[in-house]
């Protein structure tokens, strides 16, 4: 008796570990708080044209929620929608910070701290001089624009993206001490 008691809570628990992970009330309640965190930090930051705390956030969830950073990613790009209007200006938003996010889940997890207050920024400043490039062809697209159109609009914008990239190497620097701070949190919350 006692064996068919084992053999069925071992069939039990084969059955929980094969479900897809749900997302607890509490997760999602967190998630949605950090998604609002980077919309509020955005719209505190528009005092500053082009400088924002937008990529710092988007690798610091990224880091430690790892495939789950993307709940609060898109809870912020729909929240700005939301606020801003669905125009065409909001199209490359569903991309552009999903780029970030994936180039971050291929940095390799393990290095040392004095490593990845290096690469961290760097990246993160890469991508805010990208950013023009990146959201251009669906401008184009959107706008009817020419391949040269396209050209002539990134290069125009590209004082800006400078503007953007410093502003996401000195944010870059806090993406290390918030990660550590972010994983103690989460870890209380479990």
């Amino acid at each position: 008796m006692r064996e068919q008691n084992t053999d069925l809570n071992t069939q039990r628990n084969n059955k929980r570990e094969r479900r897809p992970a749900r997302l607890r009330i509490r997760e999602l309640a967190i998630f949605a708080m950090l998604g609002t965190v980077m919309f509020c930090s955005k719209i505190i930051m528009e005092l500053l044209p082009n400088i924002h705390l937008l990529g710092m956030f988007t690798m610091t969830y990224t880091l430690v929620l790892r495939k789950k950073a993307l709940i609060p990613i898109y809870i912020y790009v729909f929240v700005n929608g939301l606020y801003a209007g669905f125009a065409t200006w909001w199209v490359p938003y569903l991309y552009v910070w999903t780029i970030l996010w994936a180039v971050t889940m291929l940095l390799p997890k393990r290095m040392p701290r004095r490593v990845k207050m290096i690469v961290y920024p760097i990246v993160c400043c890469i991508h805010g001089l990208s950013f023009g490039i990146l959201y251009a062809p669906t401008e184009a697209l959107l706008r009817g624009m020419s391949f040269e159109g396209m050209i002539t609009w990134i290069v125009m914008g590209f004082p800006m993206d400078i503007i953007h990239g410093i502003g996401n190497l000195f944010a870059g620097m806090l993406i290390v001490p918030l990660c550590e701070l972010l994983e103690k949190l989460m870890k209380k919350t479990y």
